[in-house]
């Protein structure tokens, strides 16, 4: 039973707080812009310089996780953050926060993002090995501990917001990253490294095998665009809950829906990927995720709203758990660090673009416009996704039957 791994407790409650924190980030540093600015388009641009290191910086980081190792960067990570979120509402405070330094913090506070997020699945195969439900299963826990943290963190995000407002709510932030930096160094004990950084290749050794594999390679433009159109929903959100209603608590609400159906769908993939094939799963779920999104396109009340929010994201999991089960196993270990940041990169670096777009099309067409872009997007994306399996299914069922 991996939850009796004492080591995997430990980095799902630092997952667990600082997730938290982040989640209180994302609905309070949109309101703190569209408060301050009025404008949809600067909360676009806020949100696309701290979503642009990590597209620019995450290949680079694949060395750096390689040759420090996925604790060690987890450990700096963590503590670089605590700082760089508590400046943000201490120069508010203090009347120094220009929209520029804004920006230049916000993407001080990116450029570790990447390295972090590959280093929490780098980490796995050291503590669990690299049994490829196992992994799934423990990303699933993982995921499902972030998926906790955004079931709890935008509601608290929202009531803190109306009371404290949205700057003062970003020291809870720095403070959940404190946490976490002590909780690993703490409790979650350095492993042998799988190999040494001069067997892993060069720079692009990563992104290489990624583009090459007959699984991953078809898949990379996919995953470009799904989670440019995943930044679009989420820098849509704020704005929602800001123009139709003039609540935080609301946009809390729409987050914690989110959450909340991310939290059910982690429990599912769980159980799933031990029965259902990996692809299967993955499939059913990209099918799920996108068709609930129509549902935001017209002006309905709030509850249908919530509810698809809730459908949308039980299916992310779904996708998730497999794929990331399938990448580990297809991946020598060697590589496995580089690789993963290669599929960060690969997942933020169309990012910026999209919260940028969505920035332009709320200030100038409106809420209906762009959900109607974002829901129809992932459902083209979708479909293009279940093609590519399929075809990759029948070219694995083709070898093996050409094999004596």
């Amino acid at each position: 039973m991996i939850l009796r791994n004492k080591s995997l407790l430990a980095l799902l409650a630092a997952e667990l707080v600082s997730r938290a924190g982040s989640q209180m980030t994302f609905l309070a540093l949109p309101w703190f812009v569209l408060v301050t600015t009025g404008s949809p388009a600067k909360m676009g641009i806020v949100l696309a310089v701290e979503l642009l290191p990590s597209a620019l910086l995450g290949v680079p980081s694949g060395t750096l996780v390689t040759r420090i190792g996925a604790r060690l960067t987890m450990l700096g990570s963590d503590l670089a953050r605590v700082p760089l979120m508590a400046s943000l509402p201490i120069l508010h405070s203090a009347g120094l926060l220009s929209f520029p330094l804004l920006l230049v913090l916000v993407a001080a506070f990116g450029c570790f993002n990447a390295p972090y997020f590959a280093s929490q699945r780098v980490i796995l195969p050291e503590l669990l090995g690299n049994d490829e439900q196992t992994i799934a299963q423990a990303n699933s826990v993982l995921e499902g501990a972030g998926q906790t943290s955004a079931l709890l963190g935008p509601p608290l995000a929202g009531v803190l917001i109306a009371t404290l407002g949205a700057a003062n709510v970003l020291y809870v932030d720095a403070a959940t990253f404190a946490f976490s930096f002590v909780t690993v160094l703490l409790f979650v004990p350095a492993r042998k490294r799988a190999a040494a950084p001069e067997e892993s290749g060069g720079l692009l050794a990563g992104m290489s095998f990624l583009l090459r594999d007959a699984l991953m390679g078809p898949l990379a433009t996919v995953i470009v665009l799904m989670n440019a159109l995943g930044q679009m929903l989420g820098a849509a959100l704020p704005v929602l809950a800001f123009q139709r209603y003039d609540d935080a608590r609301v946009g809390g609400w729409l987050f914690a829906a989110y959450g909340l159906g991310g939290l059910i769908g982690t429990a599912l993939a769980y159980k799933l990927v031990t029965k259902v094939p990996a692809l299967t799963l993955a499939s059913l779920g990209v099918l799920g995720f996108a068709l609930p999104l129509w549902v935001l396109v017209p002006h309905v009340a709030l509850v249908p709203i919530l509810a698809a929010l809730a459908l949308t994201a039980v299916c992310q999991p779904l996708i998730n758990a497999p794929m990331l089960g399938v990448i580990t196993t297809r991946t020598p270990p060697a590589l496995f660090p580089k690789v993963m940041t290669a599929i960060v990169t690969l997942a933020t670096i169309a990012g910026p673009l999209g919260v940028l777009v969505a920035g332009a099309l709320l200030e100038n067409e409106g809420l209906t416009v762009t959900f109607a872009v974002i829901a129809g997007g992932v459902t083209v994306v979708a479909v293009v996704f279940v093609l590519l399996l399929d075809r990759f299914r029948r070219r694995e069922l083709q070898a093996a039957a050409a094999t004596p």
